[in-house]
């Protein structure tokens, strides 16, 4: 996103967009509905937060150590996926339907000044691979009972979730690189121009 004081402004007498080019470039609205569901998905995060909390303070004087650890480690992965959804929904809106217009709103998010794509991206594998660390971590708390009735995991799944773990951590670290060749080739390009 781009300050609006170095936005481009248009012309009062801009003729306008061919209709071709008016349909192609106004089909960017019908993502609202998507981020709008989006909201929904959040609401539904918060009634599930407020749920588990409820859990959690009911059952606080009864639970063991790693039963509490379980519930907090699941409102910590639910606060990660709700931030997740922050992202897309304010960054993608941003990025690919219509400006939001905070650059002078006091609550704008520090990230928003400078999201784009590319910053969007990695934000979205960072968080991914945050959430994929709770999953792992709730996994290994039962790590020690692997193999006994009751146990959810068993030692493939445990394996496999390992793995998927270290691909979300590479496929991050790939688009990173990518985004990186990309700023210095555009940077290559601008000084030889």
């Amino acid at each position: 996103m781009s300050m609006a004081g170095d936005e481009p402004s248009v012309p009062k007498d801009y003729p306008g967009l061919r209709p071709l080019p008016a349909i192609i470039f106004g089909s960017r609205w019908l993502q609202l509905p998507l981020y709008l569901g989006l909201i929904v998905a959040q609401a539904v995060y918060v009634v599930l937060f407020v749920k588990e909390l409820w859990h959690l303070v009911l059952g606080a004087m009864k639970f063991t150590e790693q039963e509490i650890m379980l519930v907090v480690l699941g409102l910590i992965d639910v606060v990660m996926i709700s931030n997740l959804l922050i992202m897309v929904i304010v960054g993608g809106y941003e990025t690919f339907v219509s400006r939001l217009e905070l650059e002078k709103h006091p609550d704008q998010p520090e990230w928003l000044s400078h999201v784009n794509a590319s910053v969007l991206k990695i934000k979205l594998a960072m968080a991914i691979i945050g959430i994929s660390s709770i999953h792992l971590l709730q996994t290994f708390i039962y790590a020690g009972s692997l193999g006994k009735e009751g146990v959810p995991y068993t030692e493939t799944g445990v394996m496999w979730q390992a793995i998927i773990h270290g691909l979300f951590i590479l496929s991050a670290i790939g688009i990173a690189y990518v985004e990186r060749l990309n700023q210095l080739g555009s940077h290559n390009r601008a000084a030889h121009h």
